[in-house]
């Protein structure tokens, strides 16, 4: 690390450490880091969560003048890279790059040896990944209210669902609408979940803004957000809300943790850098050219929104009866 970095670094690690009540004395001497950070990605390479963790440990690996080396351990809905995660050494040597799903729902669907909040220590909330319902192009609907209608008055429709966090929003939507006939059709993925829509398998989906590009090339059809504000990648589409079907503001987040135990002026460094990456222009454009919403906030902030985050879904689950497959 050039020397000049380190100094930087330590000096900012300084000021957090006094934010957080700590001497700051100990945070210099800790020297952190002093060499390559492991940070899991509990997903393959090339989907959202690697997206934005390639980007944000690129630009912190800039800062610190050390490696932040993304590591991929896909599986089981993100549950064996989070437990892998969860059971590291809380050195800082070792972080974690997760969803909502994995970090707020599976504990609730499966018997995960982690908990979403008691078993980490959360760094920074980096950006959230909106949903929005499409149907196909050839469904006789302009409007989520019509295909509200549509359902309502006993029309068949079948609705994709790729995930289990997909599959619970798909739930409670027909629970909302009052449509409980509406059949759920199960696919392997979301990207499966996508293109059962664009193939005319199904009526509709609740996707992540990885359709824009079928949405802009009338591929499918986007009748609302699942946001409290519209979508700038196409602000014409209204929110769920504004559509009128209330209490379906979904949504997914990225956000970096650490294991339980990690020192708190290390975590409170990185919240510290993690901040000023949020601030770069060009990660900002970067996110926003995939449909990202960054985000910025503190550990604290963080934490609340992983808590709230995993009660409403403990909610849903209980009140839906809904089993993973």
């Amino acid at each position: 690390m050039q020397e000049t970095s380190r100094r930087h670094f330590l000096a900012a690690g300084a000021a957090a450490a006094a934010a957080w009540g700590l001497p700051q004395h100990a945070s210099a001497a800790a020297a952190y880091p002093d060499k390559s950070v492991r940070v899991i990605v509990p997903f393959p390479a090339g989907g959202t969560t690697d997206v934005v963790a390639r980007l944000a440990m690129q630009k912190l690996g800039e800062l610190t003048g050390q490696s932040f080396v993304v590591d991929n351990k896909g599986g089981a809905n993100g549950v064996i890279g989070t437990e892998l995660a969860a059971r590291a050494a809380p050195d800082g040597y070792t972080l974690l790059m997760n969803t909502a799903g994995a970090q707020t729902l599976s504990p609730v669907l499966y018997k995960t040896s982690y908990e979403a909040l008691s078993s980490f220590e959360p760094i920074s909330h980096l950006c959230d990944v909106g949903f929005v319902l499409i149907a196909r192009k050839d469904l006789p609907v302009n409007s989520l209210q019509e295909l509200v209608a549509m359902a309502k008055q006993g029309r068949p429709l079948s609705v994709s669902s790729g995930s289990s966090m997909i599959s619970l929003i798909t739930e409670q939507f027909k629970k909302v609408i009052g449509a409980p006939g509406i059949v759920n059709a199960q696919y392997k993925g979301t990207a499966p979940q996508m293109q059962a829509v664009v193939a005319g398998e199904v009526d509709f989906s609740f996707d992540s803004f990885t359709s824009v590009e079928m949405i802009r090339t009338g591929k499918v059809k986007a009748l609302a957000v699942l946001l409290p504000q519209r979508a700038e990648v196409f602000p014409q589409v209204p929110t769920i809300k504004e559509a009128g079907v209330d209490g379906m503001g979904f949504s997914s987040w990225s956000g970096l943790l650490a294991p339980k135990g990690t020192p708190r002026d290390i975590v409170a460094q990185l919240a510290q850098q993690m901040d000023k990456v949020m601030q770069m222009p060009d990660v900002l454009a970067k996110l926003r050219s995939y449909s990202y919403v960054p985000r910025r906030g503190t550990p604290e902030e963080f934490a609340r929104l992983i808590e709230s985050d995993n009660e409403r879904w403990k909610r849903i689950v209980k009140e839906s009866n809904f089993k993973a497959e």
